[in-house]
Parts: C-alpha cells; sequence; structure tokens
C-alpha cells in the first residue's frame, strides 16, 4: 500500500484552491461538502465559481501566487489548466510547507482524491493509488447501490441519541443496543419512510435501558424474487436475503439467487408442486411462523411479485394472527419480464390502454375464469398458470365473438437462460403450443386491440 487511507478534520481549516476554470470548479464541489474554509487563488474566476463566491462559500484572492498564499493549509488543489503553471504553482506550495494535490499530475500529487460514497456522516472512499481510476467509479456506482440513500440520516439520528445511550443505557449493554438499532426494527422503519417511528423505538429502548429481548425482533418479509434473473432483484430484496437468519424458497427459485444471502442462513427448500404438494401451505404458515416467534429474520422468497398470485394473503394473515411484524418487498412480476424480452410493452396508444393479470387456475371450488369478460377491446390479458387451460380458454373465447386472428404470445421462463417464447393466432394456439413443446412457468398475452368489437357484440352479430 503506497497510499494510506486516511480521514482528515476540515471544520474551519484552510483549503486553496488555485485555479479558475473548470478543473478548478470540480474540486470546488468536492471541498463545499466540508466545513473547510475555502479560498480560490486566481486572477480570473468563472461564472460558477463566482457565485460561489458571491454566496459567501468561498474568498477570492486575485493576487499573484506566493509561498504565503499556501502557508497554513489542509489541503493545496492546483487546478489552472495549464501543465507548466501547474508545475510552477507546485514549487511555490511546496516552499511554503503544503500538502498539494495537482490535477492530472500523480507524479507531483502529495495526495490524491478517492472516489465518494456521500452518506453524510457516513461516507465511503475508493482509490486505487491512480492505477484505476474507471474501476474506482465502478466501485462507487456499486457502493451507491448497496447503500441506501437513508442511511446518512439514520446515522445522524444515531449520533444525536449518543449522549442519552451513554446516560441511560449500561456500557454492557450498548453493543447489543446499537447493533439492535442498525440492523433491526428502527433501522427497517427508518428506510421504509418512517423516521417518527424509528426515533420513537429507540428512544423507547433507551429509556428502558436496552434493546428488547432477542424474542422480540422476528421479521417475516415476504420477497419476490423477480422472474428470475439474478439482476432483476430489487435492492430491498438484495438487502433483506443478506440480512436473513432462515430463507424458505420454492421450486421457481434460481439457485443463483440464493448465492446473495449470508453464508451461514438457514435455506429451506419448501417445493410446491401443481396439483400436487408435499409441503401444504398451513404447514410453511406454521414453519415461517416458528422461526419468526425464535427471534430470526425470515424471508419467504416468492417468484414473481408476491402479490400477483403469490398466495401472500395466507402468509399475511398467519403473521398478524401471531402478532409478528411483517412486511411485503415487490419483485418484478413475469408479465413484465416477458414483456421486456419481447420488447413488446404492455401498454399501446391508442391500441392497448388496460391490462388484465388474471390465472387460469381458480381454487379447489371454483368453476372456469369467464374468459370472454376479460377479453374486451383496448385490453391485454395475460393469464399465469393457464397452460393447461389453453384448449378450454381458446374454444370459450371463439365461442364468444373473439377473431381468430388476434395475436397470443406465449413465454415460458421469462428472464431466464432457458426462455422460450412464441407467437401465435388465437385459433391456432393449441396446436402453436404443442409444436413448440412450452410448458410451465409460462404467461399467455392475450392482445385484444382498440378497434376489435366487444365479444358480446360480434355474438348478436353472428345471430
Amino acid at each position: 500500500m503506497k497510499s494510506f487511507p486516511m480521514f482528515l478534520k476540515m471544520t474551519g481549516r484552510r483549503v486553496v484552491i488555485a485555479g479558475g476554470g473548470e478543473q478548478a470548479a470540480q474540486k470546488a464541489r468536492l471541498m463545499l461538502k466540508t466545513e473547510a474554509k475555502l479560498v480560490l487563488l486566481a486572477a480570473d474566476l468563472d461564472d460558477e465559481l463566482h457565485a460561489i463566491v458571491a454566496e459567501g462559500r468561498a474568498q477570492h484572492d486575485p493576487s499573484p501566487a506566493t509561498p504565503e498564499s499556501f502557508a497554513d493549509t489542509a489541503l493545496v488543489f492546483i487546478a489552472s489548466g495549464d501543465a507548466e503553471h501547474d508545475a510552477l504553482l507546485h514549487g511555490i506550495a511546496k516552499q511554503a510547507g503544503a500538502t498539494v494535490n495537482v490535477v492530472d499530475r500523480p507524479d507531483l500529487c502529495d495526495a490524491t482524491t478517492p472516489s465518494i460514497v456521500d452518506r453524510d456522516p457516513v461516507v465511503v472512499a475508493i482509490g486505487t493509488e491512480g492505477a484505476a481510476p474507471v474501476l474506482a467509479r465502478r466501485l462507487k456506482t456499486d457502493f451507491e447501490q448497496l447503500l441506501d440513500p437513508r442511511l446518512g440520516s439514520f446515522a445522524a439520528l444515531a449520533r444525536r441519541l449518543r449522549g442519552a445511550v451513554a446516560q441511560k443505557v449500561p456500557q454492557h449493554k450498548r453493543r447489543d443496543f446499537w447493533r439492535w438499532g442498525f440492523n433491526s426494527a428502527p433501522w427497517m422503519a427508518f428506510k421504509r419512510g418512517a423516521e417518527r417511528e424509528a426515533a420513537d423505538l429507540l428512544k423507547t429502548a433507551i429509556a428502558a435501558g436496552g434493546a428488547p429481548d432477542s424474542s422480540d425482533l422476528g421479521l417475516i418479509s415476504l420477497v419476490g424474487a423477480g422472474p428470475g434473473a439474478r439482476d432483476l432483484l430489487t435492492l430491498r430484496a438484495v438487502e433483506r436475503l443478506q440480512e436473513a437468519d432462515v430463507i424458505f424458497y420454492d421450486r421457481l427459485i434460481d439457485p443463483d439467487l440464493l448465492e446473495l444471502a449470508r453464508r451461514d442462513a438457514e435455506r429451506v427448500f419448501v417445493g410446491k408442486l401443481p396439483g400436487a404438494s408435499h409441503w401444504p401451505q398451513e404447514r410453511i404458515n406454521d414453519l415461517i411462523i416458528s422461526a419468526a416467534r425464535l427471534g430470526r429474520k425470515v424471508v419467504r422468497l416468492k417468484s414473481g411479485d408476491p402479490s400477483i398470485f403469490g398466495r401472500a394473503v395466507e402468509e399475511l394473515d398467519a403473521a398478524r394472527a401471531a402478532g409478528i411484524p411483517v412486511e411485503i418487498v415487490p419483485g418484478i412480476t413475469a408479465a413484465s419480464a416477458a414483456a421486456a424480452s419481447l420488447q413488446r410493452p404492455m401498454t399501446e396508444r391508442g391500441v392497448i390502454d388496460r391490462v388484465t393479470l388474471a390465472t387460469g387456475t381458480l381454487g379447489p371450488d371454483g368453476g372456469a375464469p369467464d374468459w370472454a369478460q376479460m377479453a374486451l377491446p383496448g385490453t391485454l390479458v395475460v393469464l399465469y398458470m393457464a397452460m393447461n387451460k389453453v384448449a378450454e380458454m381458446q374454444s370459450a373465447l371463439l365461442q364468444a365473438g373473439l377473431p381468430g386472428d388476434i395475436e397470443v404470445d406465449v413465454v415460458a421462463w421469462a428472464s431466464h437462460a432457458k426462455e422460450q417464447a412464441v407467437r401465435s393466432r388465437l385459433d391456432r394456439l393449441v396446436d402453436t403450443i404443442a409444436q413448440s413443446g412450452l410448458n410451465n412457468p409460462a404467461v399467455l398475452m392475450i392482445r385484444c386491440p382498440s378497434d376489435m368489437a366487444a365479444p358480446a357484440a360480434r355474438a348478436q352479430q353472428a345471430d
């Protein structure tokens, strides 16, 4: 390690930026994030720097540079835009004993500026010692995605409460208190926008002399795994996987997704097969409730979106009945993934102005869906779990008067490596699917354009 990373206190300390153009402005933007006293050393300033001075956020020194210009500084940035002049200014600054950074001249730099992820007061600095600036920017992007935008505000709240914690929470309980605060209910509440709730949880725990017992910390997260592709997971879904103590998943979950979880997280397969499940819903409910009652963070990982044919209601009701906190983390549903793969948006102005999501498999006591009622002009009907009802659905729609030439897309395993898709006319759908060999999991997307006559009207015309 040729460079030692260190955070410098900047409050009230002088930072001189020698230069008045865009390069100097870039450094000024960076230093204005701190509480340093900023001095702009240049005969002339561009409009941005002039505005900074006019707002009282920096001082302008138009005089020629001397060693005194750089005396008693925390940092000096040299960014005149002229290589020869920069080298001259560097020599003058070093006479004053300053720590100097010269833009685009690593050979003249005592210090380099890292890529910064700012969640003030939480700051992540990334450097490569000049070896790979592009890599540093890539890592910055990764950290920007990883760190919740509210993290800094929550850390600031914690800082405001540190005095109260020191007074009211015994020293041997403080580490557990902060571990609870940053990993459990307070942080969960804060990052979903419930800042007052988070503050109340922390203050109540402080008044009680410490974090609640571990038995009170269970949480059930019904997490949407999306259609299958790992990079279509939401950031919140990844967070819940990384925080989970136990993960319950089923047969449609790509094993790659589980690699995002903590290595020590327990993984429980609760595979449910259509029409023949060794894991009835009641048993799954009992398992996730039992795990949460032990104070564990439980993830119920569901393909697609838990709220769309994911049987989330049963698990929500079970958690609420047991008095255990529960949340839904939405995911990308198969319809969205299929539309993206087809590069065919689900809505189209003047042609398709509504989308109906429906299931081809009703409850055990239910009859067949009313296909014709869904297939109205201007509607895209997306059917889940309908591959075993294709013949019945095709017959019902044609008998209701739908034209045989309307288009139907069938997409199996949307977003997976083994994705398959076919496009067919409605009146040839059964044969097309049979020839393609497509099977579940798949969605059928029936396009009923706005200029199509309603099924009832066609039936009347036929009469």
